[in-house]
Parts: C-alpha cells; sequence; structure tokens
C-alpha cells in the first residue's frame, strides 16, 4: 500500500541514482520522478543548483507537510526517507542503537570508499581518452579491497546467524547502499567470482521486486544485457563517453 506522500526525486539512471528509486519503491512513497538528462548538463543549470549545489544526482524535494524539504547526497537522502517514512524499521534500525550505528558506519563506507574508488575505476577503465594502465590498476585494485572487506563482513555475519546482510540480521538501507555500486561490479572491469558471499548477496537483492523497479527508474537499466555482446559493450561505453567527456570539458573551463 503505497503512502500518501508528494515527494519530487530527481535522478538518473547511475549507481547513486538506484539506490534511492529502489528505496522509494520498498517504502511504497508516492513520488514524482523528474530525469535529470546527464549527457546535457541539466545537473549543473540554476534552478537545479538551486536544489543541489553540488550539481549532482540524486536530489529530493518532499513536499508532504506543505513545506518543501530539500535532501541531497544518496546517504543523506536514505537516513531521512527512512527517519520520516519507515516507522516500523522495515529497511532501517531505531535511533541510538548499535544497529543504527552501523548502518550509518556501512553507508558512509560505500559513500567515502566504494562510491568514488569504484567511479575513478570506470572512468579510467571505461571513459579516458588515454588508457593509463597505473590508474586503471590502482582504482581496479582498490575496489577489489573493498569488495573483500564487504565478503568478510557478510560471511560474518552468516557465522552469526545474522542472515546474508550487513547489519542487524535483515535487508537494510546499509545493504542497499553498497548493492548499487556493486551491482556495477563489470562496468569497473572487476569480476565478482573471487567474493562468494557479494556475489549470493548481490542475487538476493537483485531478486527483489522494488529493485528491479527502481533500476529501471528514470529509463530502463540497460548496462548488464549490453555486456553479453562486444558490439553492444563498446556502443554502450561510447555513448556514455561522450557525457563524461563533455561535463569533464566544461568544468576545465569553468575552473580553470
Amino acid at each position: 500500500m503505497a503512502l500518501n506522500t508528494n515527494i519530487d526525486l530527481y535522478t538518473a539512471g547511475t549507481p547513486n541514482g538506484h539506490k534511492i528509486n529502489i528505496l522509494c519503491e520498498e517504502l511504497g512513497l508516492k513520488y514524482n520522478v523528474h530525469k535529470i538528462d546527464i549527457a546535457k548538463n541539466v545537473q549543473k543549470e540554476e534552478w537545479f543548483l538551486k536544489i543541489n549545489p553540488n550539481g549532482r544526482i540524486p536530489a529530493i524535494v518532499d513536499k508532504t507537510s506543505g513545506k518543501d524539504k530539500r535532501i541531497f547526497e544518496g546517504g543523506a537522502i536514505l537516513l531521512y526517507l527512512c527517519e520520516r517514512y519507515d516507522k516500523s524499521h522495515n529497511f532501517s534500525f531505531a535511533y541510538d542503537t548499535d544497529e543504527y550505528w552501523e548502518c550509518v558506519e556501512w553507508i558512509t563506507w560505500m559513500q567515502s570508499g566504494i562510491g568514488p574508488m569504484q567511479g575513478q575505476a570506470n572512468h579510467f577503465f571505461r571513459y579516458a581518452p588515454t588508457k593509463i594502465e597505473y590508474a586503471i590498476n590502482r582504482y581496479q585494485t582498490e575496489t577489489k579491497r573493498l569488495y573483500q572487506v564487504l565478503n568478510d563482513r557478510l560471511a560474518e555475519q552468516e557465522k552469526k546467524s545474522q542472515g546474508l546482510w550487513i547489519v542487524g540480521g535483515k535487508y537494510s538501507i546499509a545493504d542497499l547502499a553498497c548493492f548499487s555500486w556493486v551491482n556495477w561490479a563489470e562496468w569497473a572491469g572487476v569480476t565478482l567470482d573471487p567474493f562468494p558471499e557479494v556475489k549470493k548477496w548481490l542475487a538476493a537483492i537483485n531478486a527483489r521486486e522494488a529493485t528491479t523497479k527502481g533500476c529501471n527508474i528514470p529509463e530502463k537499466f540497460e548496462m548488464k544485457a549490453a555486456m553479453k555482446s562486444k558490439e553492444a559493450e563498446q556502443e554502450y561505453e561510447k555513448h556514455h563517453s561522450n557525457w563524461v567527456m563533455k561535463g569533464q570539458e566544461d568544468d576545465q573551463k569553468k575552473h580553470q
């Protein structure tokens, strides 16, 4: 049953966007999707910078109470939505419990670790016009190290009869935050074969109906299908490389 909310969601089909889309679906929120066309640098337009001064997705404006509440940064949005709309703590934990702070730790770990490291692996492996082997190895290796941290945590949780989840014996926003990047592992040139616990965990999350819906907002998630043939993979890479490099050129002109 959908909650009677009124939320404007500004998003795109990226790891950072997917996790918020999925949580909105899991919580049964009513929300209005606004696709931010990163290829056209819409996220840098003045109207959007008033919502997120950092010029990135995702961001929300919650109008449910009759007063606009702006939240940007994925981790902050996950915590906000659960505080407001997950009163039964189906995907979160009661404030100031041990589990609450563990959840915050793992969300912060994702935002300071997997997100930026895998993001750089994506860039140098897929988009950089000059293939710099040192940079590719540096960021792929760090991504793998972080995956091992996650794999070890999941294995530890299973031994403690906590199930295949990062915190508290249940699927939570800690899992969702990390899932959104691990689900793009192959795009960074990283295989999950050395991380069996992560593979099981990823499959369990991908099997959820809300995950399928959320990953196909605001457009169909096509990366995994594109990886099935070299031709499709190259075409997908070319398309995304064009807007990534265009955005970088615009930033360099502005901040030189």
